[in-house]
């Protein structure tokens, strides 16, 4: 055996730091994120649905704290991430197909889930402001 440093030859793994973050990588970070905020979300509605089965006034009790400033904004982000997953798995899905590789593609893509989810999220406030 050589007493060569085969430490110092051998080539280091790629890391975020060596990587320029692209949209297409940031997009599939926010998928895997929004994928774990659904998680906290169905717990709120859990919550909700037990609320509305326990009685009128516990039901009432917790339509107080979603009703809230910050109940709003928690439920706001909650339709967001659930809109923006929703989006990202149909990007998922037309790349499982075997389409939409194509560099102006991704692009193309990432931006309509950026842009649709934002979109989608206040429309969905909106009629929902409307109806009530």
């Amino acid at each position: 055996m050589s007493n060569a440093d085969l430490r110092g030859n051998r080539p280091l793994s790629p890391h975020l730091q060596i990587y320029k973050p692209i949209l297409t990588m940031v997009m599939s970070i926010l998928h895997r994120i929004t994928g774990a905020a659904l998680y906290f979300g169905t717990v709120l509605l859990a919550w909700w649905l037990i609320a509305a089965a326990a009685g009128p006034s516990y039901f009432d009790f917790v339509n107080g704290i979603y009703g809230s400033i910050l109940g709003r904004l928690v439920l706001f982000g909650f339709t967001w991430a659930l809109v923006h997953h929703m989006l990202g798995g149909l990007r998922h899905l037309i790349w499982a197909m075997g389409a939409g590789f194509g560099k102006e593609a991704r692009e193309w893509m990432a931006k309509a889930t950026i842009i649709g989810s934002v979109s989608l999220t206040l429309i969905l406030w909106v009629i929902g402001y409307l109806v009530r």
